[in-house]
């Protein structure tokens, strides 16, 4: 089912990342990573991916700005967007209290639960 997807993981923390990509690639899929949400943004573009998995707290640019632009781009709009974040249930909190804010595919707080993720992953991209 994972054969040919690939995902995004915008993550600054480069151990979450490496831990991220071994996690998703163990269980079959592609990825590709960017540092911060400018690259996020470039990456995504260039790329394509099937999937983004998003930090909150980022230098250069944060997720949620990060995530504004992937939901205002044409192009980016429709790719399943995970949030992953330290900073947790204040943060779900805030993507669904904003008016007519479009509510990420999916939520995981830090530490990640990685059956619980790979669940996620697995529902959004056979949606």
């Amino acid at each position: 089912m994972s054969a040919g997807k690939k995902i995004l993981v915008v993550e600054d923390e480069k151990d979450v990342s490496k831990y991220l990509v071994t996690l998703l690639e163990d269980n079959g899929y592609e990825t590709i990573t960017a540092e911060d949400g400018l690259q996020g943004i470039e990456m995504a573009k260039k790329e394509s991916p099937d999937l983004i998995t998003l930090d909150i707290a980022m230098p250069n640019q944060t997720g949620v700005r990060t995530y504004r632009q992937y939901r205002d781009d044409p192009e980016l709009k429709k790719i399943p967007v995970i949030i992953i974040t330290a900073v947790g249930d204040e943060m779900r909190r805030y993507f669904q209290k904003v008016p007519g804010f479009q509510k990420p595919d999916g939520f995981m707080n830090k530490p990640i639960d990685e059956e619980r993720l790979i669940n996620m992953v697995k529902d959004i991209l056979t949606a």
